[in-house]
């Protein structure tokens, strides 16, 4: 896992190589100080031993030792200040390449990939783990290092100093590194279920935010106050019970070191007044208690900070790992012969756990290059699953797909999606200009091929009546067009790529039938030889299509004309009439 997402450091490497380095020397200036410091003392209390006031040469010693502190300082103070500086760089650093490379891994994701994750825990992970993963990673490069040189050196110092006296920092120490282990290993859970809530409070937020409107036309605030309230008061719940533990730490702590400075005053005394110690010799010691247990707190600061984070570094490892559950071929094709459309006993169930229903069941189809296919069936009839399988959106369980003669698995992904242009269920359009949005579909598309597209998609009409035309800002998600407007752009986008299947997933049910019937019309016209499935609720949709497709619980309930449906499939039957008499007693004819 530490491996993986080290990947990501990259050009920041040598900073973060540096940044320890840097750390080292200053531990090293602040072990030699308190040594320095007990050499000046000792100048001193050898001048009281032998009964005489201090002389020039005394005076020389204490400036050259106090000297040679202050230049320590400098030193310790310069490359702290450095140390700071390449830590703070190299984990930013590595945020940044860390964030870019989940993005990039989760564009190559399925859509069975991203149902296994969920929009909102990817979002969760794009910011709020990374976040603590940075800053994880920042305390250790600092730190995990620099607080271990400290502890053994300023050990060693001690044991050089006393021996019998040093061993009092070590039970110490080990007695405060077993408390930190002890607490840490009791907050990782409550840390591990708190990043799980805050997918659950990001889903909260984003749905509400997204469906603000319907919100707001049905005055449900209050409700979704109340719902992200209680996703708020989850992610407080687990985090304070983790804080609650962490928090005991700070005055164990420090009753641990005012316990050891006591004993170490009580027996350093003892021992000054047998004979047995110096003065100089005492302080030193105290300076080193210090640095001994700031060492223990140090590393206990550090490895509190990745139990924070740990859950936030698996569930990163967890997308980087993560392997699409569509792949291209090892030796793919990368040219689209033509247009014909085949299921070859085509099942498929959307798989949780390796089980699953199939939601699409032995279907068997064909059809062929530059026909107008009609589908329609009852809701929940897998309409939209069925044609997600041609541009391998999903992958058949059983069976197979094939276009142009071929099946899909052995096309190169990127020029099987770039024949087969889709207009979803749900219209999506981003922030930009229309002219911006419409280039979604031809990056390098001519205002005079917008202006086409348009106009087959019926769009232009209400274009032209915008400030600023095709330059007009549509706002975020498209929100200053209407329904309608949103399924037009988005058919002339899909014109643009010039595909050879145009799959239209009752992308004009927000328009007008008059309009509808002019969209039909243009296909028809100026892409004869483009194979276009409608999927529809309305039969007047369809009903002039080559053929129509009835779905029934994922099977083949039907395929034929629409004369020949009206004969021989009761369920069409059963549509035609319900809509061509008003819709009376619709639920029954269902």
């Amino acid at each position: 896992m530490i491996s993986r997402l080290m990947k990501s450091v990259r050009q920041y490497q040598s900073r973060a190589i540096l940044t320890p380095v840097v750390m080292v020397v200053e531990a090293a200036m602040e072990i030699l100080i308190p040594f320095v410091m007990t050499l000046l003392v000792g100048v001193i209390e050898g001048a009281q031993e032998d009964g005489r006031n201090l002389v020039q040469e005394d005076f020389v010693r204490i400036a050259i030792y106090g000297g040679i502190m202050f230049v320590l300082g400098l030193v310790s103070l310069a490359s702290g200040v450095l140390g700071g500086k390449l830590a703070s760089e190299a984990s930013a650093g590595f945020a940044a390449n860390l964030r870019q490379d989940a993005y990039d891994k989760i564009q190559t994701f399925s859509f069975a990939n991203i149902d296994r994750f969920s929009t909102s825990s990817l979002i969760t992970r794009l910011t709020t783990d990374i976040t603590s993963v940075q800053m994880s990673f920042q305390m250790s490069i600092r730190m995990l290092v620099r607080a271990p040189v400290m502890f053994l050196f300023a050990s060693v110092m001690s044991f050089i100093i006393e021996p019998q006296i040093a061993w009092i920092f070590l039970v110490a120490a080990a007695i405060l590194f077993v408390f930190v282990l002890l607490i840490m290993n009791a907050a990782q859970p409550n840390f591990r279920q708190m990043f799980k809530k805050y997918d659950r409070l990001n889903a909260v937020a984003q749905e509400n935010l997204t469906g603000i409107r319907v919100v707001k036309s049905y005055v449900l605030e209050g409700q979704e106050i109340d719902k992200y309230q209680k996703a708020t008061q989850e992610v407080y719940n687990y985090s304070v019970r983790a804080e609650k533990l962490l928090a005991a730490m700070s005055p164990v702590v420090q009753v641990i070191m005012y316990a050891t400075m006591i004993i170490l005053l009580s027996v350093g005394g003892v021992s000054i007044v047998g004979g047995g110690l110096r003065i100089a010799d005492l302080t030193g010691l105290l300076s080193y208690a210090t640095q001994i247990l700031s060492g223990v707190m140090m590393v206990a600061m550090v490895l509190t900070f990745i139990a924070m984070s740990r859950p936030a570094m698996e569930r990163l490892s967890e997308i980087l790992s993560e392997e699409s559950t569509i792949q291209d071929p090892a030796d793919p094709v990368f040219e689209v012969r033509d247009s014909a459309i085949e299921f070859d006993h085509v099942s498929f169930a959307y798989r949780k756990g390796g089980e699953g229903e199939d939601v699409i069941k032995d279907v068997s189809l064909k059809i062929a290059s530059g026909e107008t296919i009609g589908i329609i069936g009852q809701t929940g009839s897998a309409k939209t699953t069925l044609v997600s399988l041609i541009p391998r959106l999903y992958d058949a369980t059983e069976g197979s797909v094939k276009v142009g003669g071929r099946d899909v698995k052995e096309y190169d992904l990127t020029a099987l999606r770039d024949a087969v242009a889709m207009v979803l269920q749900k219209n999506v359009l981003f922030s930009g200009s229309v002219a911006e949005n419409l280039r979604w579909g031809k990056e390098d598309a001519t205002q005079e091929e917008l202006e086409f597209a348009c106009k087959q998609a019926c769009a232009d009409e209400f274009i032209e009546q915008l400030p600023g035309k095709y330059e007009y800002d549509l706002g975020q998600g498209g929100v200053n067009v209407s329904g309608g407007q949103k399924q037009r752009l988005c058919i002339a986008r899909a014109l643009l790529k010039s595909p050879k299947v145009l799959i239209l997933d009752d992308s004009t049910s927000a328009v007008d039938t008059k309009t509808d019937s002019r969209i039909r019309a243009a296909l028809r016209e100026h892409a004869p030889d483009v194979t276009k499935l409608i999927i529809a609720q309305r039969i007047n949709s369809v009903q002039d299509a080559d053929r129509i497709l009835v779905l029934d619980e994922g099977r083949v309930s039907g395929f034929g004309t629409h004369e020949e449906l009206l004969k021989s499939n009761e369920i069409y039957r059963s549509i035609y009439e319900s809509q061509t008499r008003g819709g009376d007693d619709h639920a029954d004819a269902e």
